[in-house]
């Protein structure tokens, strides 16, 4: 099979705690796939640059220069030097299987990295160059105020123990906590319990004692998604929406602006979160279940 050479090619990622969206784009036209994901706050540098040679470099061409436009959870400021450091050897190193490849002559790719937080992301797929309000509700929950070209405010999101409103995290705590309390009818307690596999103790169990309980906690959306038609869990999915907005989108007092989301709870929930926002007095604009189409329309004036 022959290998694509090309002299620079742009790759545009957005990655997740647990998976990284690609899309490289280049002369020969645009190609899409995924890999693990890369969070420089939970993961050390060697682990990074082992993903990046195992499962990027073999996608890509073996030779030329790669512009890199990565928006990531967990890139912030002070993460920026172990993201590039993290690049660079991956690349300077090479893919574990250049040494298979059909071909005489080998090059070492060169990348430059701009890597960014997944809410700029968010910002740039929604907004564009405009100005906007720019949220992430997923499993976790985050907004912005975007001046077009950068972040001028954000509501600190506070994560899901103290914060994370209207996320999958937040859905399923209030959906819990409703079910083992009597706030919800007790036949959709015994049928979640049902289809779940799960007793109240396993609940506890993954709440408190097993790693990451935002994801098990965010996993209880599905089910909910799937019994809106119970008034009383409807109006509590509405409820987790508003307080979205009233704890992070009214300090940006800018109720002129629509207000913009990405992610899987957003697209999800559509119809209830446009009702919670009028509830609100909000308008909501645009929803994207995930940004990377969005920010390649942005970048594709680099390629």
């Amino acid at each position: 099979m022959k290998l694509r050479n090309r002299n620079r090619s742009v790759l545009v990622a957005d990655s997740g705690s647990t998976k990284t969206d690609w899309v490289l784009l280049d002369e020969m036209g645009r190609k899409s796939f995924q890999t693990q994901g890369l969070n420089p706050v939970l993961m050390p540098e060697e682990a990074m640059v082992d993903i990046l040679r195992c499962e990027l470099l073999p996608e890509l061409p073996d030779d030329g220069n790669f512009e890199v436009f990565f928006y990531g959870a967990g890139v912030r400021p002070d993460q920026l030097e172990k993201m590039n450091e993290a690049f660079q050897k991956a690349f300077a190193a090479g893919s574990p299987f250049a040494a298979i490849a059909p071909h005489s002559t080998l090059h070492t790719p060169h990348v430059t990295l701009h890597a960014a937080s997944d809410l700029l992301g968010a910002a740039r797929a929604l907004c564009d160059h405009s100005e906007g309000i720019a949220c992430i509700l997923g499993t976790g929950s985050n907004s912005c105020l975007f001046d077009g070209e950068k972040i001028v405010k954000n509501t600190p999101a506070l994560g899901y123990i103290i914060g994370d409103e209207g996320s999958g995290t937040a859905l399923g705590k209030a959906f819990l906590n409703a079910i083992f309390k009597g706030l919800l009818p007790a036949e959709l307690r015994d049928d979640f319990l049902r289809e779940s596999g799960l007793s109240l103790d396993d609940i506890i169990h993954k709440v408190y004692r097993e790693p990451m309980p935002n994801r098990f906690l965010a996993s209880t959306s599905l089910y909910m998604s799937r019994h809106l038609d119970n008034e009383a869990l409807k109006t509590l999915v509405i409820d987790s929406f508003r307080r979205f907005f009233r704890h992070n989108i009214v300090p940006y007092d800018r109720r002129e602006l629509a207000v913009n989301f990405v992610g899987s709870i957003a697209a999800n929930y559509e119809k209830l979160l446009r009702e919670a926002a009028e509830k609100e007095g909000f308008e909501v604009g645009k929803i994207l279940s995930k940004p990377i189409d969005a920010l390649c329309e942005y970048h594709k004036g680099e390629a």
